[in-house]
Parts: C-alpha cells; structure tokens; sequence
C-alpha cells in the first residue's frame, strides 16, 4: 500500500514542477491595440485629459493599492473606482510636462479576449487585467504600486 502511494506521490509532484507552457506569440494588431489602451491611462493622466483616461476604463474598473495591515483593516487595499481616476486626472493630479515623460507600457500575455499589462511612470507601476469587447481593449482591474517620492 505505501508503495502505490509513494509512486502516487511522486507522479503529483512532478506535475506540480514541470515547467508552465510557453506564452504563444501575441499579433503585433493586437499587441499594439492593447498598447494603445495603456497609453490612453497613463499619457491622459500625465496630460491631464480626463476623456482620454475614462476611454481606457471599464465601467466596472476595480482599482486598488495594497496597503499592508492598517489598524482598520486587515490586508488593507486602497479602492478607486473609473469616477475617482477620472476627477483625479480633471484636477491635474499628475499632470507632467511632456519633456519629464517617463513611461512604458509593456504587453505581459495575451489569451483570447483577456490581456495582462504593466504600465510604468516615474510615481507608479500598474499591472491590468483588460478585456477585449468588440473590437476595444479596456482595463477591467488594476492594481497598482505608488513609488516611494
């Protein structure tokens, strides 16, 4: 009995180590469609151009920071919603002369209409979950990371 299970247990474990399928290559249409998406969230939030920042977004846009343990809150996240984002980019909050840009946006894996994305700035790394609806790539979920000033 322990000698099947041995061998039981060492056919789990090397399926658990076996290395992951390679990432397929992503169309350079599509590729540069989610790119384009990325650019619109943080080019319109370095111009402060709240139109271009709300196309970019879902509806449902679920935005959060970790925050770490608080003494309100276990696991603590900072939640914004599209209509926080939105003001915060209508008010300039990181309005940035062009010649100060610092920014990338870098296509992680792509799977059908699902895409994963990391977007950079000098204040802040994102990572999005986008979708694809009809023929637009938008952010679903982000969660990002504040830079230290």
């Amino acid at each position: 009995m322990s000698l099947v299970l041995a061998a039981a247990t060492a056919a789990t474990a090397a399926t658990a180590v076996s290395p992951a399928a390679s990432p397929v290559a992503i169309d350079p249409t599509t590729r540069a469609a989610i790119e384009a998406t990325c650019f619109d969230y943080v080019d319109g939030q370095l111009e402060g151009d709240p139109k271009r920042v709300a196309r970019a977004l879902h509806p449902d846009l679920a935005k959060r920071r970790v925050l770490g343990d608080t003494p309100d809150e276990r696991l603590g996240l900072r939640r914004m919603s599209k209509e926080e984002l939105v003001e915060l980019t209508r008010q300039g909050a990181l309005k940035t002369p062009k010649e100060q840009w610092k920014r990338s946006c870098t296509v992680l894996d792509v799977a059908g209409n699902t895409a994963a994305v990391r977007a950079e700035t000098p204040w802040f790394v994102d990572f999005f979950h986008m979708g694809k609806f009809d023929d637009r790539w938008i952010i679903v979920n982000a969660l990002w990371y504040s830079k230290p000033k």
